[in-house]
């Protein structure tokens, strides 16, 4: 009964209670018949099929009406705490009347009365029932006595009293009083079997409303992954379900639903199944609002399920079984509750939650204000005023309208100028592609007139080749253009908008021509890619450069255009200067343009430059300044900025603010980045880096079940190939260390082996043997010596390889515990701490320096210490008495080495000693050794004479070495003593 106990929660293990039940009435004694029957009750109320905890409870209360001294104290007590169970019970199966509930709860007043216990939990049941018919005035006084009773054996856990408490608040609207309730078990102060995993699914929404929505992620990170394995828990799981429909995550909602399909069909507890099936309606309403309602998604086993459908049969299968909870009940409460969860409203649009997912849908793109204000079906011209306000004004979106102005224009005759323009911006919006419209927008241009802007467009186009790595063609170009423009301009035919657009061009495609033409569009070869700027083309820059700032010079402030020229060439400058190694000059330069920009209204064109700023004081060491211009290329891109580049700004502010330390900012940071990451469809790219980071910044921060949840996630997509195997190995090794702080030991292990499986290939071994010992000391935990005791061994031999002796030493210790453990394994456990016991002495005499000395002499004393804490583990587990002492000396002559060799420490190595000092007094105790016993007592006393009375070690130590004093009666003094 004890292993099925620890058994999954499940139909497998309620079979293996049965069967156990069996073996047990073949013995004839009614205490085991009791005890398997108790057995019973217990993994029936923890699993699906609580509807068959009632005929076990049924004959365990009959046998003791009968025979009540057929149980002992302990069967006496499950007894009476299972009457909870019953009337919580009662009220989850609708078939049940109320009438029988009601006196069921007289019938467990009246037993805990006779058995002398409080009303507290007869009270907190009867409010159960009055909360659950909706009879508030009722619930309310039932609520009051039950605070006010004492608390006693048959009272719930603190963790499970609060957390009712807490959800009586919620209902109330009281989501603060209820959280301030359930802090201490979410803090850890309470806990139990079932706490807080339910807290943490309780909270949810709680928390959602108050808009603490980091809080909120996190606990339904954590709380899932508690949930997650326990088949009972039904009801918090559909609470995580609820979060991911409220909160944008319907994609992830999807894969907790695929997780537990046996929740749709579970009939052991109809209330548990109704609150499933309303949050599963609510999800799948979502979807179908999304105009996903054709999407297959999980559902019954059987046949498929489009969201549309799933939506109309787990409404109609919850409020059957509302009905029938109403109908039993006597009023509309059940039925109410459920239709009110079903028709939520999401209460947030998207909320983040740093682990893998898609969305169910696009993104909703707001179409900007200058966009959205003049609409398709508004008449042509209109269209044509707004977009060349847009594009007049380098406005974001200016494409965008003068699309629509496409759109709208088919089949209605247009001047040559109008034809032009969209010609021209649709060229632009077509990159490499469109430079056959660029030429046909410069004969419209001619045909309307404007001669100057049809060299401007064919200027572009020379830069769209230049892009490709067309660069020859494209300087030949923009040289003959540069020419006739400056030559139209000094005749008064063109303006300065156009000539400085001109010059430009060519002042771009110089610009490619400094950096030997490599294509950025397109991918030039390798052998075609200059290895070293063109220094011809770099000082054509400058003197062009000059002429641009000369020509827009004063007309900045009236002219958005003019401004951007300006601030575009001193970009050119900064870029010049920093191809020739000047990157102070290059940081001064990149922020007068970002400056210049903003100054003109026009932030949405600095980030590309507010980056090289932060690459440069990056390489220039200056991290506070690199954080700086991070953030405003964030901000001055705004809504502007494109997933991709969001994620990829996010994620280097995560590698900084990591960098100094700043965990929290850093997890911030890494989780905007898996956000944007997965909405630019980069989730296993960009998106898994991004987990990675969130996961090692969460772990810095102790939170272990978070960072789990999302190592595991970026586990799923990493790879060796895309993102190295240092990551990956990272990646493991961190999930490892969460996994073991969570008592999960198996998985800790599993997580090691796979990264010292990849380490093994690397050159430097170090991160190898840590590995392989990191391994070991979890399969330890888990209970799996062999396999504990291999790892330990190749970590072993890994650090003598690399010469670590100090952890070559753990690992032999580790070793020899784990023998001690074994049967027959004393000997080899002895020989491996004799072998710890040498190495590390003979790595002592031959220490390089005094530092490795030092370190060595305390890995020494350790290490005698933990022999004679072996040995005497060996002799309380030694049958002979002659074995017994033996061990005992033994333990006794390693605690004196011990001793001794952390007196050689001085100081450093006071309260070892002392520790060792103490372990021995006992030992010579144990051994009638009673001089020796005090004398070691007044040597710790001693040595703690002038201890500070703040240090806490040394109280606890003058305590312990006083209190063997007092057990010690002083030895006879010899004659003639005085």
């Amino acid at each position: 009964m004890a292993e099925n106990a620890e058994r999954p929660e499940g139909p497998a293990r309620n079979a293996r209670a049965e069967e156990l039940l069996t073996e047990a009435e073949k013995l004839g004694v009614p205490l085991a018949v009791i005890e398997a029957l108790g057995h019973q009750l217990n993994v029936y109320n923890y699993s699906s099929e609580k509807d068959r905890m009632f005929v076990p409870f049924a004959r365990l209360l009959r046998m003791w009406d009968e025979r009540p001294e057929d149980f002992d104290e302990y069967e006496a007590h499950s007894l009476h705490w299972v009457f909870k169970w019953m009337s919580a019970g009662m009220l989850g199966q609708p078939h049940i009347p109320l009438a029988s509930v009601e006196t069921w709860l007289r019938e467990m007043e009246e037993r805990y009365r006779i058995a002398g216990h409080s009303e507290r939990a007869v009270r907190g049941a009867e409010f159960s029932v009055a909360a659950h018919v909706g009879d508030r005035a009722r619930a309310e006084r039932a609520y009051a006595a039950w605070l006010a009773a004492d608390r006693d054996s048959m009272a719930d856990c603190h963790a499970c009293e609060l957390h009712g408490q807490g959800v009586w608040q919620a209902e109330l609207g009281r989501d603060a009083e209820a959280l301030e309730l359930w802090r201490p078990v979410l803090e850890g102060e309470f806990s139990c079997a079932h706490e807080p995993h339910q807290v943490l699914g309780s909270s949810l929404l709680p928390l959602l409303r108050l808009g603490r929505m980091d809080e909120a992620r996190a606990h339904h990170l954590r709380g899932f992954r508690l949930v997650r394995p326990m088949e009972s828990m039904r009801n918090a799981y559909a609470d995580h379900v609820e979060f991911c429909a409220l909160t944008g995550n319907e994609a992830r909602g999807l894969e907790l639903l695929a997780q537990r399909p046996a929740y749709f069909t579970d009939t052991g507890h109809p209330r548990s199944r109704l609150d499933f099936l309303a949050v599963v309606t609510l999800l799948m309403d979502r979807l179908t609002g999304l105009g996903l309602g054709e999407r297959q998604v999980p559902g019954p086993a059987g046949r498929g399920w489009t969201a549309r459908e799933l939506a109309g049969w787990a409404r109609a299968e919850a409020l059957e079984l509302a009905g029938r909870f109403d109908a039993r009940n006597g009023t509309a409460y059940v039925g109410d509750q459920a239709r009110a969860r079903m028709a939520q409203e999401p209460l947030v649009e998207r909320l983040p939650l740093g682990v893998r997912t898609v969305r169910t849908a696009a993104a909703p793109v707001a179409a900007p204000p200058e966009v959205s204000a003049v609409p398709d079906r508004a008449g042509l011209p209109a269209l044509l005023a707004q977009a060349r306000r847009l594009s007049d004004g380098l406005r974001p979106h200016a494409t965008e309208a003068w699309a629509a102005v496409a759109r709208a224009a088919e089949g209605v005759e247009l001047d040559a100028r109008d034809r032009a323009e969209i010609a021209d911006h649709e060229a632009m919006d077509r990159g490499p592609e469109g430079i056959a419209l660029f030429e046909r927008a410069a004969e419209l241009y001619l045909e309307a007139g404007d001669p100057g802007e049809a060299l401007a467009a064919r200027g572009r186009a020379a830069y769209i080749r230049a892009l490709t790595g067309d660069v020859a063609p494209a300087l030949a170009a923009t040289g003959e253009l540069y020419d006739r423009a400056l030559a139209l301009y000094a005749e008064d035919a063109t303006g300065v908008r156009q000539t400085a657009a001109v010059l430009m061009s060519r002042a771009r495609v110089l610009m490619r021509a400094v950096h030997g033409g490599v294509a950025v569009l397109g991918d030039a070869p390798e052998d075609e890619r200059a290895p070293e700027p063109d220094p011809e083309a770099a000082e054509a820059v400058v003197r062009l450069v000059r002429e641009i700032l000369a020509l827009v010079d004063g007309r900045t402030g009236d002219d958005v255009r003019m401004a951007a020229r300006a601030a575009e060439v001193h970009a050119m400058l900064a870029e010049l200067a920093e191809l020739s190694g000047d990157l102070e000059q290059a940081v001064t330069l990149f922020r007068q343009a970002t400056e210049e920009f903003v100054a003109a209204g026009l932030p949405w064109l600095t980030p590309e430059y507010d980056v090289r700023v932060a690459a440069l004081a990056h390489r220039l060491g200056r991290t506070e300044e690199t954080e700086e211009a991070l953030r405003d290329a964030l901000a001055h891109g705004g809504p502007y900025l494109e997933p991709v580049a969001r994620a990829q700004l996010h994620l280097q502010l995560a590698e900084v603010t990591g960098g100094r330390g700043d965990a929290a900012e850093a997890a911030a940071q890494a989780l905007d980045a898996a956000h944007w990451a997965d909405e630019a469809g980069e989730s296993g790219t960009l998106g898994a880096w991004a987990r990675h980071l969130l996961g090692g910044a969460l772990l810095r921060r102790g939170r272990w079940a978070e960072a789990a949840e999302v190592l595991e996630s970026a586990l799923a997509e990493l790879s060796v190939e895309r993102h190295g195997d240092g990551t990956v190995v990272q990646t493991r090794w961190w999930l490892g260390d969460c996994l073991s702080e969570l008592g999960e030991h198996r998985d800790a292990a599993e997580q090691r082996l796979l990264a010292a499986e990849i380490a093994r290939h690397w050159p430097e071994q170090q991160d190898h043997a840590t590995l392989a010992h990191l391994a070991g000391e979890s399969l330890g935990h888990a209970g799996l010596p062999v396999e504990a005791d291999r790892a330990y061994a190749q970590a072993a031999e890994l650090w003598r390889q690399l010469g670590n002796t100090r952890f070559l030493v753990r690992s032999l210790r580790a070793r020899a515990w784990l023998a001690a453990g074994q049967e027959d394994g004393a000997e080899d456990a002895r020989r491996l701490m004799a072998d710890a016991v040498r190495a590390c002495g003979e790595a002592r005499e031959n220490a390089p320096d005094p530092v490795a000395h030092t370190e060595l002499t305390a890995e020494l004393g350790h290490t005698h210490r933990q022999f004679g804490d072996l040995l005497f583990r060996l002799a309380t587990e030694a049958a002979e008495e002659d074995a017994v002492r033996g061990a005992l000396a033994g333990a006794l002559e390693q605690m004196e080495r011990a001793a001794t060799v952390f007196g050689t420490l001085g100081s450093d190595g006071l309260h070892s000693r002392t520790s060792a000092e103490l372990a021995a007094g006992r030992l010579e105790f144990d051994l009638g050794h009673q001089e020796g016993a005090l004398a070691r007592a007044r040597t710790v006393l001693a040595l703690y004479a002038d201890a500070d009375d703040t240090d806490e070690v040394a109280h606890a130590r003058r305590t312990e070495a006083a209190h063997l004093l007092d057990h010690l009666p002083e030895p006879p003094r010899p004659p003639g003593d005085v």
